[in-house]
This record gives structure tokens, C-alpha cells and sequence, in this order.
């Protein structure tokens, strides 16, 4: 269809006299037999004639690229789309063609493609320039550089930017000039995108090498000692086999089996057999019989030890140019330098956000357990709570934003009214009964579970995110972090920042602080310190509710995916410092880039991961059994 598109757009454009294009005619006629059957190594000039004729050449080699180019007995060449014929150089019509039908091969197809995308590299549109440099950077020909380079000035500076990187590689790649690759590759040093070290990569692969000296003109890389780490005696004696400058290793037990079969008259080969206990005479026994073809050719210890000695054994790059791999060894490890760093800045960033779910999903049992002292193992289902919430939501406000802003204060406010019922209902009637609260609670946390695999089921339901959250924030190949842990990350914040506010500038705060440091006392002055420990329990549990709804974007909602954060939570809680936000900051900081680190590690076993971390979490507590940031005051002595 888009040859008869451009067909038909020459035919409007021209008139008939000047739609015939007579130099691409005259290619044709004089390399008719090529166009026939061409080849990989010889087609490459007639495509570039075809491709300078203009807008019908171009037509034809994307017609012949696409194996829709074919070729009548009198030799006019055709374009078919379909049933239709298209003349290739006048671009009229033709009736009744029965032409035959060309069919290059891969390579073929290859070298016009190329072409093609080199010659669209200049184009007017954006996009078919944009095409054609991704077809490049997929794979360029030495021939194509010259094209880039004139191509360099483009209108659009992210298709320059694109335009004068590949070219820098296309050098380090192509160029003949030694030193046009060695500047290129220290312009590009310290640069840890893919495309860079995979062009640096061939330039420093390597070669054996037995001589009885240093090759001649060969870039030696370096010379090895066979024995040595980089060589061991059997790789050594492998490459000697391999080059036929020994025969394949006799065995000691072949050679005793081999000998013990030839015994004449208390002999081997005129050797006595008393002899053979010396390591020398056993060879000179085996080579008498392989000189007289008793048995097989292969080196005995003595030619063995002989072929060592005579030779030397060399890695040497591929690369001719000392001056170019000198200098691809030190963009090399400048590369890793700067690889290392960024990996470590990206394992920062994943434990930052780790961090921040756990903040966000441990903040709500530390609010609860700092003030009363319940250990609530329900706190995983009010997380399942938020993220049901937020996917109800979901379902019936289709906007993703608006579902999602309207879910994270329904979830609060629906988490928040469960934990003050489970609170009216069950926390306050246990006050001070630490065991029996925690039996009640995972009672609580299991009737929960269940309830909600009757109301959503058992298959885990998608929570999608808008589409703004959608993506990563890509800094290069290295570094980068999802949008949603991003989004995470700055919501954690908000719900510190709004804590401390709550606690240190609002009467609630003010009570919530009077009664976890003396609640005697704050009874006292007139705060009930019963409705402060529901309220703050419905803090908590609203809290919880936001966590499971940022939980919820990322990770699939089922009646389990509280549980899947409750054990750290605690260990965060109680890592941190017991009733204290910040400890509680500090812990999930900690715990965060622990498991990232052990994750990174030992990235195969994640078991083993969790294991290490709940040994640390252990060795930890005792010594530091009140956490990193200890409550202090009375609240610390209750």
C-alpha cells in the first residue's frame, strides 16, 4: 500500500513528461543482471546509485527490501502491491503484468535497509528520521559512518544529542583512524551507558596464544605462566594439543596399563622391568613401543615437561591497536568506578523506598504501642483493610487520580472507625493483660482474613495506578526508581510531617503525650484517658489504611498482604525505639537498607535473606534492648 501511496502521489505531483526518472533507468539497464541476483558483497554500490536517483529510487529499494519487487521478461522493473503493478521509474500503471517476483536474502535485504536508513537520516519528518536512527543504533556498517556524520546537524537537539552519541560509538567501532577511535573512547570515558561497554567490549576480548616467543606485531595483552591463576598446567597443555605442538597427555595408569601389556622376556622395549619404577624409564620404555606402533601416539611427563619449556604462552587482543586498547582499558575501568558508585546510589534509593513502606506500614503500631502498650496483630488486616478500600473505589470511579484521591481518605476513615470498634469492643476490656490482648487480636486478625476471602474471594485483585504514577524515573541504565516508590516516599514524609504536627502543636497531641508519660497524673488534670487511647488507636489504625492503599499500588491485594508486612513492622517498632516516631524512622531506615543490602548479596534466596535479617534483628536487641532512639521519662519505665 505505501508504494502505490507514493506512486500515486509522484503521478499528482509531476507531470507524465517528468515522472519518468531516466537515471534510474539507466542503473537499471546497466546492472540488470545484479538486480536479478545480487550479492551480499558485491550489491552495496548498486544500492547507493539506486538510492541517490531520488524519490523513485527510494521507492524501489523499499519495494525490493520488502520482496515486492518484480521483473518482467523485457526487464522493466515493477512494483507490486497486491494485484496492482506500478512501473518503477515512471510510476504508471501496468495492466496485465505477470512479472517474477524478486526475492533477496537476508543480507541482501540487510545492505538496502541500510541504506534506506541512512538515507531517511536527513528526512524532513521527525519520525521517519527518529526510524531510521533506531535502525542504526540497532546495528550500523562501517559504510554508514560517513552518512551519520553529515547528518549530524538536526533540527530537533534530542535526535542531534542521539545523532552525535552514535556516531562517537560508529567511531570507536569503524573508523580507520586510530586516533579519531582512541579520542573518541576518552570523550566517552566514565560513561556506563550499555551501548558504550558493549562497544568497548570487543576491543578488549582476547586470545591464546603458544609461540616459542612474543608474536610478532601482535597486541599482547599479557604472558602467562602455565601453573599460574590465569593458566592452569591443563588449560596450558589443552592449547599445546590444540595447536598440534603435542600430542594428547598420557595418563600414569594408561601408561602402567600400556607397559604391563608389552612385557617380553622382563623387559619393555629393551627396558628391564626393574627399572620402570623411575618415571624416565617408563617414558623411554612407551616411546620405543609408539615408535614401533605398539600403541597410540600421546606425550609422555618428559615431552610434556619438554613442549612447556619450549613454549610461551600469551593473551592477545583481537584489537591490533595497542593505542586503542590502552585506551578502552582505562574508559574500562573508569566505567566500573563510576558503575559501582551508581549501583551503590541505586541500591540507596530501593532501600530508601523499602524504608519508606515500612515507615508508613509500622507507623500505626508504633502510635498504638507507644501509647498503650497493646501489641495489636491485627494491625496487618487494617493495611488489607485500606488496600480493599482503595480497589472498591476503584471500581466504581473509573479516573484513576480522582479514585485514588478519594481512596486515601476513605481508607483512612474506614480503617480508623474498625480500630476504634476493635478497640470499644476488645483492647479496652484487656487493659494491662498483654497475653491475653495479643491471643484476642490474632483471633481478630484471622476472623478478618476470612471475612474478607468471603466478600473479594481468594484471587488477588488489581489496584492500578494513575497513569502519572505509571513508569520509573530513569536517571541512566543504572539508576532508577519507579514512580510509585516515588510517590510512596513522599507520602511517608507527609504522614511524618503531619504526625509531628498532630503531636507536638494540637491539644490531642498534648494529651496523647500526657497520658503516655504519666497516665495517673493526666487522669488527673481531666484528660480521659480512656478516649485518648481509643482515639489514638483509631490514629493508628487509620494509618494503617493509607499503607495498605500505597501497598495496594504495587503489590497484589489479597486477604494476605498484611501479613506479608506485619512481621516487620514489628521488628521495625521495636528497632527503632518503642513510642518514639523517630526510632521509628531510624528502624524502618535500618531494617530498609539491611534487606536491600542482603538482597543484593545474595539475590538468589530470598529465605536466606529474611533468615540474616531476623539473626540481626536478634543480635541486635541484645544490646540495645530499648532500640536505637529509647523512649525516655517515665513512659520508658512503664
Amino acid at each position: 500500500m505505501r508504494h502505490r501511496l507514493l506512486a500515486c502521489a509522484l503521478a499528482l505531483i509531476l507531470p507524465w513528461s517528468a515522472q519518468a526518472n531516466p537515471a534510474l533507468q539507466a542503473v537499471i539497464d546497466a546492472n540488470l543482471d545484479q538486480i536479478e541476483r545480487p550479492s551480499r558483497q558485491t550489491v552495496g554500490p548498486l544500492v547507493d546509485q539506486i538510492a541517490a536517483t531520488g524519490p523513485e529510487g527510494l521507492a524501489m529499494l523499499q519495494a525490493w527490501a520488502d520482496r515486492s519487487l518484480g521483473l518482467t521478461e523485457t526487464g522493466q522493473v515493477l512494483i507490486m502491491d497486491d494485484d496492482t503493478a506500478t512501473d518503477a521509474v515512471t510510476g504508471d500503471a501496468v495492466a496485465g503484468a505477470d512479472p517474477r517476483m524478486l526475492r533477496p536474502n537476508s543480507g541482501v535485504r540487510g545492505v538496502i535497509e541500510a541504506a534506506l536508513a541512512a538515507g531517511a537520516l536527513t528526512d524532513p519528518d521527525p519520525a521517519r528520521r527518529a526510524a531510521a536512527l533506531q535502525s542504526l543504533e540497532r546495528g550500523a556498517a562501517p559504510d554508514q559512518l560517513p552518512l551519520l556524520r553529515a547528518a549530524l546537524d538536526d533540527p530537533d537537539p534530542v535526535l542531534a544529542a542521539r545523532k552525535a552519541r552514535l556516531e562517537r560509538l560508529l567511531t570507536i567501532q569503524h573508523d580507520p583512524d586510530s586516533a579519531a577511535r582512541v579520542a573518541a573512547i576518552e570523550e566517552m570515558a566514565g560513561d556506563v551507558g550499555l551501548d558504550f561497554r558493549a562497544a568497548l567490549n570487543p576491543l578488549l576480548v582476547t586470545r591464546a596464544v603458544v609461540a616459542p616467543d612474543t608474536p610478532p606485531g601482535a597486541n599482547v595483552a599479557r604472558e602467562l605462566t602455565p601453573g599460574d591463576a590465569g593458566l592452569s598446567r591443563e588449560a596450558a597443555l589443552a592449547q599445546l594439543v590444540q595447536q598440534d605442538l603435542l600430542q594428547p597427555p598420557l595418563s600414569g595408569a594408561d601408561q602402567r596399563a600400556a607397559l604391563a601389556a608389552n612385557i617380553t622376556d622382563g623387559a619393555v622395549a629393551g627396558v628391564p622391568v626393574d627399572q620402570l619404577s623411575d618415571q624416565a624409564a617408563r617414558d623411554r620404555a612407551y616411546q620405543a613401543l609408539e615408535a614401533a606402533g605398539a600403541v597410540p601416539p600421546a606425550a609422555t611427563e618428559t615431552e610434556i615437561q619438554a613442549a612447556l619449556d619450549a613454549s610461551r604462552f600469551f593473551e592477545v587482543y583481537a584489537e591490533p591497536d595497542t593505542a586503542v586498547t590502552d585506551a578502552a582499558k582505562a574508559a574500562q575501568i573508569r566505567a566500573q568506578v563510576r558503575l559501582g558508585a551508581m549501583t551503590g546510589i541505586d541500591l540507596g534509593l530501593d532501600a530508601l523506598s523499602l524504608a519508606s513502606i515500612y515507615f508508613l506500614a509500622a507507623i500505626g503500631l508504633a502510635v498504638t504501642f507507644g501509647v498503650m502498650r497493646v501489641i495489636n496483630m491485627a494491625h496487618g488486616e487494617f493495611i488489607m483493610m485500606g488496600a480493599y478500600t482503595a480497589y472498591t473505589v476503584q471500581t466504581v470511579i473509573a479516573d484513576r487520580t480522582l479514585s485514588l484521591v478519594v481512596a486515601l481518605p476513605l481508607a483512612f476513615a474506614v480503617t480508623a472507625l474498625a480500630g476504634v470498634v476493635l478497640y470499644r469492643l476488645v483492647i479496652r476490656h484487656l487493659a494491662n493483660r498483654p497475653l491475653e490482648t495479643l491471643l484476642a487480636t490474632f483471633g481478630v486478625s484471622i476472623a478478618l482474613q476470612q471475612l474478607a476471602k468471603n466478600i473479594f474471594g481468594t484471587q488477588a485483585r488489581p489496584l492500578t495506578a494513575p497513569a502519572w504514577l505509571e513508569g520509573s524515573i530513569t536517571v541512566n541504565d543504572v539508576i532508577g526508581i519507579s514512580a510509585i516508590r516515588v510517590a510512596i516516599f513522599v507520602l511517608a514524609l507527609l504522614f511524618l510531617g503531619l504526625f509531628l504536627f498532630i503531636m507536638k502543636r494540637t491539644r490531642l497531641g498534648l494529651e496523647v503525650r500526657a497520658v503516655t508519660q504519666n497516665p495517673g497524673m493526666a487522669a488527673s488534670m481531666g484528660i480521659n484517658p480512656d478516649r485518648i487511647a481509643m482515639m489514638t488507636f483509631g490514629l493508628g489504625s487509620g494509618i494503617a489504611g493509607i499503607a495498605g492503599v500505597a501497598i495496594g499500588l504495587f503489590a497484589q491485594v489479597t486477604s494476605e498482604i498484611g501479613q506479608q508486612y506485619i512481621v516487620q513492622s514489628f521488628m521495625t517498632v521495636v528497632v527503632g525505639g518503642v513510642g518514639n516516631i523517630w526510632g521509628t524512622l531510624a528502624g524502618a531506615t535500618l531494617i530498609g537498607g539491611l534487606s536491600k543490602v542482603i538482597e543484593f548479596m545474595n539475590p538468589a534466596n530470598t529465605l536466606a535473606a529474611q533468615t540474616f535479617m531476623i539473626l540481626f534483628i536478634i543480635i541486635f536487641i541484645q544490646f540495645r534492648p530499648r532500640g536505637i532512639i529509647p523512649q525516655r521519662g517515665r513512659a520508658a519505665e512503664a
